[in-house]
């Protein structure tokens, strides 16, 4: 028998109907409901209780509140099978269960016949992610968990899920392009997207259809760039000829003279577990560019390499660059160099610790992988005399991603043969063009400075502000070359011989901001960079390491004009803005009367339109 008592009256009330006085046949809480029920009941008529009832009414709902959790909030639960492209059940693929902001919930396993289950969830709106070795994650967003709920994943590979991917980046932590938000299978449909928090993940499930040819077509407009200023056509196909192999072909060319010809052509072959080997081929025809007597430069290069992967743990690297380059007519030097580089790195969960070894410096970072530019070295002429780029650089860095950054620290040794510095020529400066490596399309010229040593560090963070928009800081320091002091016009004339000699490596930093996202609606995409160094330099800090942004202030737009069904951007307009202010130039009065403008980058801008076929 349970007892209720309610003021100065005592009630007695059965524990259950039909429960033979034992307490075993009922819960506390329906005890407690039938005490009010039967407390209501049979103590309604007395004049106390009368008093009382507003009193009994709020205990009566407090009870019935303090209950409804244990009823009304019934937990669900999440389960499926993750597979790979091929149906076969993943054994041991991690399966994580996230809310909408992209936090971990919980994480399981897969079992023997690739099932997962995950009890015990509240209902709403999640994301399940699948990971397993050699598979890109994929991921479901917006599953919404009522009571049973199921969700079925597959893996793929990432010959499976691209078209073509343009090699590694020259280094380990060279920045990616801001602009490869989306890669596509061989069907042409969205597979991958690239989070802003982290990395690629699928979130359209099935393997790729039949091989695919695609094209595109890019016509613009190039002023303050050497070598490449004027109206410039571009064109780039694509194209997947095997489920391991694929090829990349593209030519840039001006479309009114003869003058500056690139063309560019990459293989890649994949070798499974084990790694891939890629080729790329470039080549430069700029009938335009002189030095002296000298004209036409041609340059040709040829890079191969293999990635070797052994097992989640160890990654490596190894090639070589083949370059030659020659003047089409009087030529007075050849060029020919071996560039050899290599990579190994250690990965441990999130971080990964790499050393590496290098001797051709990186293309500027406004420079796509699948151009020419960004597989041939510099060049510059030093007493009429080709020269040519490069170094020893090694280094061994730390680098650290998580879902929401990005964390690099580096230490670097450098030494550097014939860096290139350029000027813009002011106007009757014939005989200094002579013993200069002269672009007369865009008024630059190049020459080579002193060889110089470095050793400093680099330190990147990178972290995203918002879904569609991110942050990155750089900081740097070492060695770079400054010349004498800028003598205005009007001042004692200097020769160019003495400017040279004067340049000298001094210590510097650098510090550096870029900002990147895409606008909801019109859905624009920017980067706008900012990197600021003494003014008197003109060479990068960290010449092998790139960090977040190109000198000065920078911007990058792209805007679709026209998509395609599929949701990509057929039609685009694209401008690129460098050195924005003008700043770092520093100008000097030569003694046969004409000026240069030494800087460490230009002031350029480019605009055109891209169509993709």
């Amino acid at each position: 028998m349970y007892r209720a008592q309610q003021g100065c009256q005592t009630v007695d009330l059965d524990a259950h109907a039909g429960a033979k006085g034992t307490r075993s046949n009922c819960t506390s809480l329906t005890c407690m409901r039938l005490a009010c029920t039967r407390l209501a009941r049979d103590a309604s008529k007395s004049p106390n209780v009368i008093m009382r009832r507003p009193h009994l009414a709020l205990l009566a709902a407090i009870i019935v509140l303090g209950s409804a959790p244990a009823y009304g909030a019934a937990t669900g639960s999440v389960s499926g099978v993750v597979r790979d492209s091929a149906g076969v059940p993943q054994i041991g693929a991690e399966v994580e269960l996230l809310r909408p902001d992209l936090t971990v919930i919980a994480s399981v396993f897969t079992n023997s016949k690739g099932h997962f289950l995950v009890s015990s969830v509240l209902p709403g709106r999640y994301a399940v992610k699948a990971m397993g070795a050699s598979f890109l994650p994929a991921l479901r967003e917006d599953v919404r968990v009522r009571t049973g709920t199921v969700v079925n994943l597959t893996l793929n590979t990432l010959y499976e899920a691209m078209q073509w991917l343009p090699a590694e980046p020259r280094s380990p932590n060279a920045r990616q392009d801001d602009w490869k938000w989306t890669l596509r299978s061989a069907a042409n449909r969205p597979l991958l997207r690239m989070l802003e928090d982290g990395p690629l993940v699928v979130v359209s499930d099935g393997a790729g259809g039949s091989p695919k040819l695609k094209a595109r077509l890019v016509a613009t407009g190039q002023q303050g760039s050497f070598g490449e200023s004027g109206e410039r056509v571009s064109a780039s196909l694509e194209e997947t000829p095997a489920d391991s192999r694929e090829l990349l072909a593209q030519v840039d060319f001006d479309p009114d003279s003869n003058a500056g010809l690139e063309s560019m052509l990459g293989f890649r072959q994949d070798l499974g577990f084990a790694g891939s080997v890629e080729s790329v081929a470039a080549v430069s025809i700029h009938p335009e560019i002189n030095a002296g007597d000298s004209e036409g430069l041609d340059e040709a290069a040829v890079r191969s390499w293999e990635t070797i992967r052994l097992g989640d743990e160890f990654e490596g690297e190894a090639g070589s660059t083949q370059v030659l380059a020659r003047f089409s007519q009087n030529a007075q030097s050849t060029a020919l160099a071996a560039l050899p580089f290599a990579m190994v790195g250690w990965r441990d969960g999130n971080s990964v610790i790499r050393y590496r070894v290098a001797t051709e410096l990186p293309a500027s970072q406004d420079v796509d992988d699948g151009s020419a530019q960004a597989w041939l070295p510099k060049f510059s002429a030093r007493d009429g005399q080709l020269a040519m780029e490069h170094g020893l650089h090694q280094e061994i860095g730390w680098e650290r991603t998580t879902s929401n950054s990005n964390v690099a620290v580096m230490l670097f040794d450098d030494k550097i043969d014939n860096p290139v510095m350029e000027a813009a020529m002011g106007q009757g400066s014939s005989a200094t063009a002579s013993a200069l490596l002269y672009d007369p399309a865009s008024g630059l010229v190049r020459v080579a400075g002193p060889g110089f040593s470095s050793a400093g560090m680099v330190a990147t963070l990178e972290h995203r502000l918002t879904k569609r928009s991110q942050v990155q800081l750089s900081y740097a320091n070492g060695n770079a070359l400054v010349l004498a002091s800028a003598r205005q016009a009007g001042s004692q004339p200097i020769s160019l011989s003495e400017l040279v000699s004067s340049a000298h490596a001094r210590r510097a930093e650098s510090c550096s901001i870029s900002l990147s996202g895409t606008l909801d609606g019109s859905g624009t995409r920017w980067r706008a960079t900012y990197r600021w160094q003494p003014e008197d330099t003109v060479t990068s800090v960290a010449s092998f390491t790139p960090d977040a942004g190109d000198p000065y202030l920078n911007l990058q737009l792209r805007q679709p004009i026209h998509r395609l069904r599929d949701g990509s951007s057929g039609f685009e307009a694209l401008l690129n803005l460098r050195n924005l202010l003008a700043e770092g130039y520093r100008p000097y009065v030569l003694s046969d009367g004409s000026v240069l403008m030494f800087a460490e980058d230009q002031r350029g801008i480019s605009g055109g339109l891209a169509f993709t076929f």
